[in-house]
């Protein structure tokens, strides 16, 4: 079925490094993809979304692109700051039946 997986384990970097944090799904047709972030303390709530293949998501000086040749959507951002601690949550709605599926990654 429909899934998405994502590099494992926390991150740890330095302010102002450069972030990329890997996703890459498994489905068929073209799913809708979305990024979500959670900050301490807080719900999860949506950062950024690409509907089709080579549709770019931004927000905050996060980005990611609809990779449908390599089945990607990697978060990157060019210089990250310590508001950026959070936990990031790749995932995937399929858009016949609105099922949603996603992992999570702590940054």
């Amino acid at each position: 079925g429909d899934s998405v997986t994502q590099m494992q384990g926390p991150v740890t970097l330095s302010e102002r490094a450069f972030l990329t944090i890997n996703c890459t799904y498994t489905a068929t047709g073209y799913p809708s993809l979305f990024w979500y972030v959670q900050y301490p303390g807080e719900g999860p709530q949506l950062l950024l979304k690409a509907a089709k293949d080579d549709d770019k998501g931004s927000n905050k000086g996060f980005e990611a692109t609809y990779r449908k040749e390599t089945t990607s959507f990697h978060l990157e951002k060019d210089s990250v700051q310590e508001s950026d601690s959070a936990v990031y949550f790749c995932a995937l709605s399929d858009t016949v039946t609105g099922t949603a599926r996603g992992v999570e990654h702590k940054l």
